[in-house]
């Protein structure tokens, strides 16, 4: 009877010295139930958990502008006045009821529409001339030049417009954004950029 217990003592020593490289990393004693079989295997759960709750988080403005200013390299200001633009944009180039379904979609984006910058319109030559003119005749040529307008106050150029869209597109490409993506997708169907 006295050999069990020396058997079980030499078993625990031997066990905890052939892992001493998880002593390291967590306690002995937790080094031995993981190799019977008794650990707590509940990290990676947690893990798994917290990914799904990144995931099934609602889109925000805050969370689009996090997007647009990690990925596409702009300032917080431009982030927000050029996705104000793009929105202000979206609200004049589909109905009013999608529109609220969209701001509904994500939170903020009031926040976001007072970020447009105001542009004047300057009678200049060229190309910008032709389109502030033209602009005058047509809500849509009105509607794109100002947004191609507000863009370059802020610095950057009309190739970022889609640019930008499809980022947020991007963003929106989840099960709970889906909605406003169309959305928003559908306001640049026409675009001409």
């Amino acid at each position: 009877m006295k050999i069990l217990p020396i058997v079980v003592v030499s078993c625990t020593l031997l066990c905890t010295s052939f892992y001493s490289s998880h002593t390291h990393a967590e306690g002995w004693w937790d080094s031995v139930k993981n190799m019977l079989g008794m650990g707590s295997e509940s990290a990676p759960t947690q893990v798994t958990d917290v990914k799904q709750m990144a995931t099934d988080a609602l889109p925000s403005a805050a969370g689009l502008l996090s997007s647009l200013t990690d990925n596409l390299g702009v300032s917080t200001e431009q982030a927000s006045g050029g996705m104000g633009a793009i929105l202000n944009y979206a609200k004049q180039n589909i109905s009013s009821e999608k529109f609220s379904q969209l701001s509904t979609a994500i939170p903020g984006v009031d926040s976001l529409l007072s970020a447009v910058p105001a542009v004047a319109t300057v009678s200049e030559g060229g190309l910008g001339g032709l389109m502030n003119k033209a602009a005058e005749y047509s809500d849509s040529i009105k509607s794109i030049n100002d947004l191609k307008n507000q863009f370059d106050s802020l610095g950057l150029d009309s190739g970022m417009v889609m640019k930008y869209v499809a980022q947020a597109q991007q963003y929106l490409d989840t099960p709970q954004g889906q909605e406003a993506k169309t959305m928003l997708t559908d306001a640049f169907s026409k675009w001409v950029g």
